[in-house]
C-alpha cells in the first residue's frame, strides 16, 4: 500500500482557502472584463452613431448653403431679366404719345393697300430700330438676286450670336436649302437662317447689305438704313411709313406670302426632324385673313409687327413699332380690327368684285416692279 506523501490533511483548509481566494479573484477579474467589454461596446455604438449624425449634418449644411446660393443666383438672374434696357422710342419720349385707340405701340400706321388712304397714324415718321422686320428686306433682296431656292446652304454662326441676342435650334454646320432657311427666317424669325442666306448672297454679307440699302432707296424708303440681315443690330432702322412700302413690295412675292403666314413647318436637321412654329399667334386665328406678316423684337426696338391683312372688307397694311409688353402688339392689332369693324358701313369702301378665274391664275411675274408702289414716284402719299 502506497503512502500519501503530499501535504498533510491539516493543511487542506489553507489550500482550500487559497483556492477560494483565487476563484474569487478570477471572478472579480472576469466581471471587470465583462464590464469593460460592455462599456467598450456601448462606447463603440455611440461612436459609430455620432459620426453618422455629424457627417449628415455637415453634408446638410453645405447642401442647404448651396441650395440657398443657387436660389439667390436664380433670383438675381430673374431680377436682371426684368430690368430691360429702354428702347429708342422710350428714350425719345414717344411712349407718352396719346392716341384715340390707346395703342401700346409707340408708332403705328394703317393704310388701305389699294387706295393709299391713311386710316390710322401715330408717330408714323419716327425712325426707330425695327429688329427682325429686317428679315423681310433680306428675303426681298435675295429673291431679286434670282438665287435658287433648292441650293443647299450650311448654317452659319451669326456675328451677333450671343445668349442675350439669340437662341437657335439650327445647329451650326447643318445643311438646309435656301428655301427652307428663308421659310424659317420669316415664319420663326430664325436669326441663323437669315444670316446664312445673307452670307450665301453673291459677294457675301457686304454686297447683301448694299443691296438692301439700294432696295430701300428704290422703294422710296428714305428714312431706312440696314447694316446686317437679321435685325439683331439696333442700327437697322426705319419708320412705320417706310415699312408700309416694304410690306407692299414683299407682298408681290407669293413665296414670301406663303412662308411668312405658315403656322408651322418641319425640316431635317442632321438625323432628326425638327418642328418650328410661327412667332405670330394671329396667323392661327380664324378671325384674321393675313396675307403677309413679320414680327420683331430686341430691347432697343420693343415689340414690332407688320402685316398685310383683309379687315372690314379692305386690304390693309398695318405697322406697329415699339409695342410695350409681350402680347401688346397682338392686342394693338386686335384693337385696330375691332375699331374698323365698328365703323359705319357708309364709311367703308364697296367690296371689289371677285377677279375672273383666269386672272386669278396669272403668274405673279406680270406685276411690274414698283407698280402700285406708294413710293413709285418718290413722293410720300401718306
Amino acid at each position: 500500500m502506497r503512502r500519501y506523501t503530499g501535504a498533510p490533511v491539516s493543511s487542506w483548509p489553507v489550500r482550500l482557502s487559497q483556492s477560494g481566494m483565487h476563484a474569487r479573484t478570477w471572478g472579480t477579474a472576469l466581471l471587470k472584463q465583462l464590464g469593460l467589454w460592455a462599456a467598450g461596446v456601448f462606447t463603440l455604438a455611440c461612436f459609430l452613431a455620432m459620426p453618422t449624425t455629424a457627417v449628415a449634418g455637415a453634408d446638410a449644411r453645405p447642401a442647404a448653403k448651396a441650395k440657398s446660393s443657387n436660389a439667390a443666383k436664380s433670383a438675381a438672374r430673374r431680377k436682371v431679366r426684368t430690368v430691360a434696357r429702354p428702347s429708342l422710342a422710350q428714350k425719345q419720349g414717344l411712349r407718352s404719345t396719346e392716341d384715340a385707340l390707346r395703342l401700346k405701340s409707340s408708332a403705328a400706321l394703317v393704310i388701305d393697300q389699294d387706295t393709299d388712304e391713311v386710316l390710322y397714324s401715330k408717330n408714323a415718321e419716327a425712325v426707330l430700330p425695327i429688329a427682325s422686320i429686317t428679315k423681310l428686306m433680306t428675303a426681298v433682296v435675295v429673291l431679286d438676286a434670282g438665287q435658287s431656292m433648292d441650293e443647299p446652304i450650311k448654317v452659319a454662326k451669326v456675328a451677333l450670336d450671343t445668349p442675350r441676342n439669340n437662341r437657335s435650334r439650327l445647329r451650326v454646320g447643318a445643311t438646309l436649302s435656301r428655301g427652307e432657311l428663308m421659310h424659317l427666317a420669316l415664319m420663326s424669325s430664325e436669326n441663323r437662317a437669315a444670316y446664312s442666306i445673307g452670307a450665301a448672297y453673291p459677294g457675301g454679307l457686304p454686297e447683301l447689305v448694299e443691296a438692301m440699302n439700294r432696295k430701300a432707296v428704290e422703294l422710296g424708303m428714305h428714312d431706312s438704313h440696314f447694316v446686317e440681315p437679321t435685325g439683331l443690330s439696333s442700327d437697322n432702322r426705319s419708320s412705320a411709313h417706310d415699312l408700309a412700302l416694304l410690306v407692299r413690295a414683299a407682298y408681290e412675292h407669293p413665296v414670301l406670302r406663303e412662308y411668312s403666314t405658315d403656322s408651322d413647318a418641319t425640316v431635317p436637321i442632321g438625323r432628326r426632324m425638327v418642328r418650328f412654329h410661327t412667332t405670330n399667334s394671329l396667323v392661327r386665328s380664324p378671325s384674321w385673313e393675313i396675307g403677309l406678316q413679320k414680327t420683331g423684337y430686341i430691347s432697343e426696338a420693343g415689340r414690332c409687327l407688320v402685316m398685310q391683312a383683309e379687315l372690314a372688307g379692305r386690304k390693309l397694311i398695318m405697322v406697329l413699332l415699339d409695342s410695350v409688353g409681350r402680347y401688346s402688339r397682338i392686342g394693338d392689332a386686335e384693337r385696330i380690327r375691332h375699331w374698323l369693324d365698328s365703323l359705319p358701313t357708309a364709311q367703308r369702301p364697296p367690296e371689289a368684285p371677285e377677279a375672273p378665274a383666269a386672272v386669278a391664275h396669272e403668274p405673279s411675274a406680270t406685276v411690274t416692279e414698283g407698280e402700285g408702289d406708294l413710293g413709285r414716284s418718290g413722293s410720300d402719299t401718306f
